[in-house]
């Protein structure tokens, strides 16, 4: 592990301005530096790097952050990797931790693990190229499909000799360990001893993200043998290796999800390289396993745009439809193509040119909600049974976690269907009701402070326990939450309040994400995003170190996540160096910041203020009074709460950033 001396050495010596300018093309623009994106099709010149902030930021797609952060981006490379390639660049040796003697031992297994694939990768790949029987059986077998000799090689594809222990003979020569032949699943271990487990298989290497290998396929080829033995056997789950994580092509297909902002999903390894083959880089293939959220969350780092590409036989319209609600939950778009039945991407590519592949993928393929409704509808005439099919439909929607998104699709299902928009909303928030959790309710407890500093009761009540974030929701909440991080991020370090004093009259200074803190845990108040809850935890344990300032501090952070937060709230499209920023006075920033969790409160309350709307018109008909009575003081109290809140927003000068 990379020590964090080691990692400030590496910021500190970093010129993003070289480094960018090592894949964009850049020309001076000011005191920044300006190119085309190269995250999306740029037209005219959207991407600036700023030398003084040292981060870049495309205003057109939004892709940015520091020099770690766009090479994992653009080269599709992990965290620490960005930071290897960094101190190469620079010259800098790289120090790490010191590990435990369990994460040395658990990490010399895991390098032993892949050192061996990487051998076997290359050992199965020359007796492809070079051994007789390799030759005549398993380059025949992959000419017999189609496959060209470079895709043979992009692929690293290989063959496995028929004798039950030939790979673990050939292993132990070159001094690998019987231990992680079996541990990777090259080899097999039981009663009768050691043996190959892809003996007399065509080869297919896993690679997952980064380039390592971490597992094989292996297809047999032997025709008597069909109906006795599996026609593919996988490498098990092991220490480097889970099924349900990885992606077969996912390694060769990043750069071009990337580039095209789309990745097509299809069952096979075969698939995989017969797209490839035609042109179609863009493709991954869970390989037979039902798609999981690992796999889903994998593709959005690349791309939130999927065609579900497979056979139009019963068991293709099924791997369809099964992954649909997961992918619309994880915010993906979903485009699905069926190929004619009798036909996978396979043997459909072998029976047209690349060009009939490519059009014919491009011309077909429909959005979830077409796809759905042809096959939950079609030639149903029965009333219940369209109902199902409909609220099943509602139902995958209900998942979408865009609420435009959301409305787009009710609206487009409203006219395809004929059913009344208002209907169909009507069932959709059923679904998400049924989701949710009921949200927690507010209490009574006055407790707060005051914009001069001193601590005095909030304005007839406060608010008690911690808040489901998600009825912030079109109230404004997420957005006075992303303002607020912003505040802590650019200005957390510095103090706006001065005059105030401790129970034993000592004198207290308090800092933005010192103040934000102190008021939002008064009423138990916390953030929707663990990441912003992240943030304002760190900014206050560092407040009290010397030196310490919160924007280079989290645009210098090592977990890249804080990092690119921290550069998309650091600059707006008129603020690239601090020669432009505004200067806000003490007492500016102060209101500003006192006002914003102000409004953070007004937008928990009106979400309540809905909440109790919503259960006094369900509780309309019911009998029970006191339960009633209930509701209308609650509703009165937090009313109370709210004017009180407003009139003291109203007397606050608002000071934006």
């Amino acid at each position: 592990m990379i020590d964090r001396a080691t990692i400030d050495k590496i910021l500190d010596a970093t010129d993003i301005v070289e480094v960018v300018g090592e894949f964009v093309n850049l020309r001076k623009s000011g005191v920044n530096y300006k190119g085309l994106c190269p995250f999306h099709d740029d037209k005219t010149p959207s991407f600036m790097v700023s030398p003084a902030r040292q981060i870049c930021k495309c205003f057109s797609c939004g892709e940015g952050g520091n020099a770690v952060n766009f090479l994992m981006k653009h080269e599709q490379i992990t965290y620490p990797e960005a930071l290897r390639w960094l101190a190469k660049k620079y010259n800098i040796e790289i120090k790490e931790r010191e590990l435990t003697d369990e994460e040395k031992r658990e990490q010399s297994d895991r390098e032993s693990m892949l050192i061996v694939n990487e051998w076997a990768c290359q050992y199965f790949h020359e007796i492809l190229k070079n051994d007789v029987d390799g030759m005549a059986i398993g380059r025949q077998y992959f000419r017999s499909r189609g496959i060209r000799d470079d895709i043979i090689e992009k692929f690293q594809l290989g063959f496995s000799l028929s004798k039950r222990d030939a790979l673990c003979n050939e292993a132990r020569r070159k001094g690998f360990k019987d231990e992680f032949l079996v541990k990777t699943g090259l080899a097999v271990q039981n009663e009768r001893g050691m043996y190959d487990r892809f003996a007399g298989r065509a080869i297919f290497p896993w690679f997952n993200v980064s380039g390592k290998v971490v597992a094989f396929g292996g297809r047999k080829l032997d025709a008597a043998t069909k109906g006795i033995q599996q026609k593919y056997v996988n490498s098990p789950d092991s220490e480097i290796y889970h099924k349900e994580r990885e992606l077969y092509g996912i390694f060769q297909a990043k750069k071009a999800i990337v580039k095209e902002d789309c990745v097509y999903m299809v069952e096979g390894y075969t698939d995989v390289i017969a797209m490839h083959q035609c042109g179609l880089e863009n493709v991954v293939a869970n390989s037979g396993t039902a798609l999981s959220t690992h796999q889903i969350r994998l593709l959005h780092r690349f791309t939130q745009n999927i065609v579900l590409l497979y056979d139009g036989d019963e068991a293709g319209i099924h791997a369809a439809m099964r992954g649909t609600d997961m992918l619309l939950e994880e915010g993906m778009n979903i485009k699905v193509l069926l190929l004619p039945d009798g036909d996978d991407p396979d043997s459909f590519a072998r029976k047209h040119t690349a060009q009939e592949f490519s059009d014919y993928i491009k011309s077909h393929q429909t959005d979830f909600i077409q796809f759905k409704t042809d096959v939950l509808l079609r030639g149903v005439s029965d009333p219940v049974k369209r109902a199902e099919a409909i609220n099943s439909i509602m139902h995958s929607v209900a998942v979408i976690p865009d609420p435009i998104v959301r409305a787009a699709y009710i609206s487009d299902c409203s006219h395809r269907l004929g059913i009344n928009e208002r209907t169909l909303i009507t069932q959709v928030n059923k679904y998400i009701a049924e989701a949710k959790e009921a949200p927690v309710p507010l209490a009574s407890t006055p407790v707060g402070t005051n914009n001069d500093g001193g601590s005095v009761p909030s304005p007839q009540g406060g608010i008690e326990g911690s808040f489901d974030s998600s009825s912030l929701r079109g109230d404004g909440g997420e957005r006075i939450e992303r303002l607020l991080i912003q505040a802590v991020i650019r200005h957390g370090h510095e103090v706006i309040f001065d005059d105030l004093e401790d129970e034993d009259g000592q004198p207290v200074k308090l800092n933005v994400a010192q103040y934000i803190d102190y008021d939002l845990s008064q009423d138990g108040l916390l953030f929707s995003s663990d990441l912003y809850r992240r943030v304002l935890r760190e900014a206050v344990e560092h407040s009290a170190e010397a030196g310490f300032e919160a924007d280079r501090y989290f645009l210098q952070h090592p977990d890249p996540e804080v990092s690119r937060l921290a550069s998309q709230l650091a600059i707006d499209r008129h603020q690239l160096s601090r020669s432009f920023e505004m200067q806000v006075s003490t007492t500016g920033l102060r209101q500003q910041v006192t006002h914003l969790v102000l409004d953070y409160r007004m937008s928990i309350i009106n979400a309540h203020l809905k909440e109790l709307q919503r259960q006094l018109k369900a509780a309309g008909s019911s009998t029970d009074l006191n339960h009633m009575r209930q509701l209308m003081l609650d509703y009165k109290q937090t009313q109370e709460l709210r004017n009180a809140l407003a009139r003291q927003l109203g007397s606050d000068v608002v000071v934006t950033s």
